[in-house]
């Protein structure tokens, strides 16, 4: 059992309940479950990760076995336990080496032998559970699991049992990552429900998100699908529209709402970081970028309070400098340049902060000074030059540039960059 931990509260609360599991009857055991899962919502990730170990994980299993555990009742408690982890971004790193995880993927490759007589609603449960607790999955699991879930995500009818079970089919399916997953396993059936969603607005705010997910993590392995995400299923324009919703449903400038919004903090920065592995490697621009590069802008000036979203829009910007793909005239009318210039500007710049900022000015000057073959090519980069150099001297850059010297050798030290100390590679020079 779980021995009683110094903790007070929820951790406290929720392994009382716990102990009390096997010596209920199975409706009083959903009951207690049901309460767990409440408390579970009320953990951060380090509390989530203190019960969640994998004595616990073998423990259920045990449970099971010795039928003091209905399955049922324990596959309600991890499929919302991995929603949660999911949702608050943590890891169980545990879970594939418990007895449970190897009991699980028993009875998936079990249950999907018996073909005709196979019982489709607990293999969606148990491929759920694994897919929402660990990271690694072999071949064959894959196999299995990926058209399971994407036909149970299928599912058109808008009732709210049938959208919780859509949700979730895809919400295990985005936690795929960068996983590389064959092609034919999931193509047509993930553009269906887009396409699907983007005529009928079946799918929940989040269901749609987590559909994206899976198919832009799939990118990263597969650069052949770039035509299907952006001309096709019009990415850009989706994930426009739906930052667009998130930044006017909070007031980001004050704290208090924005804590109290934590779901949509956390969406926020789902579609942030997805939208990251699209900048990272897309291969030919697009018209629609523009659109949403400016809806980042914005959003990453309204949203300037919170540094958890500010960390994620720090490493997209990077990104955006450093795909050759994107213009420097791009990134001028989209308001980025200034936006980056603007941080140096602030009064309470922290290290983190003047970090990207080198770095992300550091790339735009190297593609600033790079001279371009192509006359029209060459004649746009000294336009680009000459439009950030008087965009900086109006703004005292230089000066701002020069007070912060003798701080590069800290960032070095701090972060391993190696930036110049010669200052003079920090200036656009016309």
């Amino acid at each position: 059992m779980i021995s009683k931990m110094q903790e007070t509260g929820v951790i406290e609360k929720f392994t009382e309940l716990f102990n009390e599991l096997e010596d209920c009857d199975e409706d009083n055991q959903k009951q207690k479950i049901e309460e767990m899962n409440t408390l579970t919502e009320k953990m951060d990730r380090e509390e989530l990760k203190s019960i969640f170990t994998l004595e616990l994980f073998n423990e259920i299993h045990q449970m099971i076995e010795e039928k003091k555990l209905q399955l049922g009742n324990a596959i309600l408690l991890l499929k919302h336990v991995g929603y949660w982890k999911v949702l608050i971004n943590t890891y169980f790193l545990c879970f594939k080496k418990s007895l449970l995880n190897e009991r699980f993927e028993r009875m998936i490759l079990e249950e999907e032998k018996k073909r005709n007589e196979k019982n489709e609603i607990l293999l969606d449960d148990l491929c759920e559970c694994c897919f929402l607790l660990k990271d690694r999955f072999s071949t064959e699991l894959l196999s299995i699991c990926v058209p399971c879930l994407l036909k149970a995500a299928s599912k058109k009818d808008e009732n709210e049992e049938t959208q919780k079970e859509v949700e979730m089919a895809l919400l295990a399916l985005s936690n795929l990552r960068f996983i590389k997953i064959e092609q034919e396993l999931f193509l047509n059936e993930i553009k269906e429900i887009i396409k699907y969603h983007q005529e009928h607005h079946n799918l929940t705010h989040l269901a749609y998100q987590y559909a994206w997910m899976f198919l832009i993590h799939r990118f990263v392995t597969n650069r052949s699908l770039e035509d299907a995400i952006v001309d096709e299923l019009r990415f850009p324009r989706a994930a426009t529209r739906e930052l667009e919703a998130l930044s006017k449903c909070v007031d980001w400038k004050k704290k208090e709402e924005v804590t109290k919004r934590v779901k949509e903090v956390q969406i926020t920065k789902r579609w942030v970081c997805t939208i990251e592995v699209l900048f990272s490697n897309f291969l030919s621009w697009k018209d629609e970028f523009m659109e949403l590069i400016c809806c980042i802008v914005g959003l990453c000036r309204v949203t300037r309070e919170n540094e958890e979203i500010q960390g994620c829009f720090r490493y997209q910007l990077l990104d955006l400098t450093q795909n050759e793909t994107i213009c420097i005239e791009d990134m001028v009318k989209s308001g980025y340049i200034s936006l980056v210039l603007e941080d140096f500007l602030q009064s309470t710049l922290n290290d983190e902060i003047m970090f990207f900022s080198f770095d992300i000015y550091l790339s735009i000057f190297g593609r600033l000074n790079k001279k371009m073959d192509d006359d029209s090519k060459e004649e746009e980069r000294l336009k680009n030059k000459i439009a950030i150099f008087e965009k900086m001297e109006e703004e005292g850059y230089e000066d701002i540039i020069i007070s912060f010297h003798e701080t590069l050798n800290f960032l070095n030290r701090k972060y391993g960059s190696g930036f110049s100390l010669d200052i003079a590679d920090y200036f656009v020079n016309v």
